[in-house]
């Protein structure tokens, strides 16, 4: 569970990355990931552009509705459903955790610390958990 201030860290904090280009944010994230972890590539399209927009429409959503994530309950429900058909397994959560993270970090640059760590850490650990126990 986040507290109010995690909320307003993450919220706030999503503002500062929400000015850079969305194609940039997700071209760093996708490139991390992929990077790191190259078995990945295949589960994605070729052309990311949709993804790269799926990827940031999500994120907002979820920032947007961090103080009542209950309505987001059948959305991650449903998401959920559908990584499971693209062959996502539990132990590639970690991998894309890790990979926004430092993306979030880099994006952030300065205005990253480690209470703003710590409180994309716990929201994108209630988001994970939900898709898994989905």
């Amino acid at each position: 569970m986040m507290n109010q201030t995690q909320i307003n860290l993450v919220k706030k904090s999503w503002r500062i990355v929400r000015q850079l280009p969305p194609s940039l944010v997700a071209d760093t994230f996708y490139s991390k990931l992929f990077l790191d972890h190259s078995e990945l590539r295949k589960m994605f399209p070729k052309n990311m552009d949709e993804q790269y927009r799926k990827l940031m429409d999500m994120l907002s959503a979820v920032v947007a509705r961090l103080d009542n994530l209950d309505v987001l309950q059948q959305d991650i429900a449903d998401m959920a459903k559908r990584h499971v058909g693209y062959g996502v397994q539990a132990k590639h959560y970690a991998m894309v955790g890790s990979a926004l993270l430092w993306t979030l970090e880099k994006g952030l640059g300065s205005d990253w610390n480690e209470d703003t760590a710590k409180a994309w850490t716990t929201c994108y650990g209630i988001l994970a958990d939900s898709m898994m126990t989905a």
